[in-house]
C-alpha cells in the first residue's frame, strides 16, 4: 500500500489533470507530519460493488481491514455515505468520541449520530417505539431516526440527553464497517464546525493530518450537502422533523401514509 504521501500527490495530480480549481500540491513538509492513510475505493460495477484490481489502490476488502484496524484502536476515520462524507469512530470508545468533537471543534452539546450496520443492532442501542417494519421502510436510507437510548450504549456518548439518532447509511461500504466493527460507530459530517457539509474527500483536507484514515470513495451521488433527515420517533405514535435534510417529503410520506404518525408540533426536548 503506498505511503500518504504517494497517494496524496497522486490525487492532487489527477485533480488537476481535471482542471479543478482545488487541486494543489502538498509541500514536502506536510507529507512528512502525516500518518494518515488516504486509501481510494474502486468505483462500483454494472455487475456489482467491487471489481477489479487497478495499480496503486487497495481492494474494497484491503480498505475495511484497514478501517476497522485503525477504529479498533480508538483513532477517527472519514468515510464515505449516501448523503455526505462523515468522521468516524467507535462510539463505544469515550476517548474516540471525545477526539471526535476535538477534531470538529464542535460544541460538545451537540449529539453525534449512531451508524449501524443491520436493523437488529438498532433494537439493541436504542428502545424502539415503532415496528420494525417501518425501519425497514426508512433504512438503509438518507435518514437518522432518533429514539431513547438504551443502557447498553455508552454514557459518555451524548450524556446530556437520554436520546440517540441512528442511521443505516444506503452504502455498501459504509454497511459493511459497521458489520465487521461489530459495534456502533458515532458519526457527525466531516467538516469543521459550522463549515460546509463536504461530498469530496479534498474538501476536508484540512482534518487529514488528524485522521488516522481517508476513505475516498468518490464524488457523493447526491451533491445536496444537506445530509440526512432527522426524524425523532421517541413519542409512540408521533413523529417530530428535526432536520428535514434530503429524504424529508419521502420519509413524511411513510410515517403519515402507511403508519399513520402524526406531527408532533411541540417544544424541544
Amino acid at each position: 500500500m503506498k505511503s500518504v504521501c504517494h497517494v496524496a500527490a497522486e490525487f492532487m495530480k489527477a485533480r488537476a489533470a481535471h482542471g479543478s480549481a482545488a487541486a494543489r500540491v502538498l509541500s514536502a513538509d506536510m507529507c512528512k507530519e502525516l500518518k494518515t492513510k488516504v486509501l481510494r475505493l474502486l468505483p462500483p460495477t454494472s455487475n456489482g460493488p467491487t471489481l477489479h484490481q487497478e495499480p496503486g489502490r487497495a481492494d474494497e476488502a484491503e480498505i475495511l481491514s484497514c478501517t476497522v484496524k485503525a477504529l479498533k484502536e480508538g483513532h477517527i476515520v472519514a468515510v464515505p455515505t449516501d448523503t455526505i462524507y462523515g468522521l468516524a469512530c467507535l462510539a463505544q470508545n469515550s476517548d474516540a468520541v471525545r477526539k471526535t468533537y476535538e477534531i470538529k471543534g464542535r460544541n460538545e452539546q451537540k449529539p453525534l449520530a449512531i451508524c449501524v450496520g443491520e436493523i437488529d443492532d438498532i433494537h439493541k442501542y436504542c428502545k424502539v417505539k415503532v415496528k420494525t417494519e417501518l425501519l425497514g421502510d426508512l433504512l438503509p436510507g438518507p435518514v437518522t431516526l432518533v429514539f431513547e437510548r438504551s443502557e447498553v450504549l455508552n454514557a459518555d456518548l451524548n450524556p446530556f440527553t437520554t436520546l440517540v439518532g441512528v442511521r443505516i447509511p444506503d452504502h455498501g461500504f459504509m454497511r459493511r464497517l459497521c458489520q465487521m466493527c461489530r459495534e456502533p460507530l458515532a458519526l457527525t459530517s466531516a467538516n469543521i464546525s459550522s463549515h460546509s457539509s463536504t461530498v469530496e474527500v479534498h474538501e476536508f483536507q484540512e482534518l487529514w493530518p488528524k485522521l488516522a484514515v481517508v476513505v475516498d470513495g468518490g464524488p457523493i451521488g447526491d451533491q445536496s450537502r444537506l445530509g440526512s433527515t432527522v426524524v425523532d420517533l421517541s413519542v409512540s405514535g408521533k413523529y417530530r422533523i428535526i432536520r428535514p435534510g434530503c429524504a424529508l417529503s419521502s420519509t413524511v410520506d411513510v410515517l403519515e401514509r402507511k403508519y399513520g404518525l402524526s406531527e408532533d408540533s411541540g417544544g424541544e426536548k
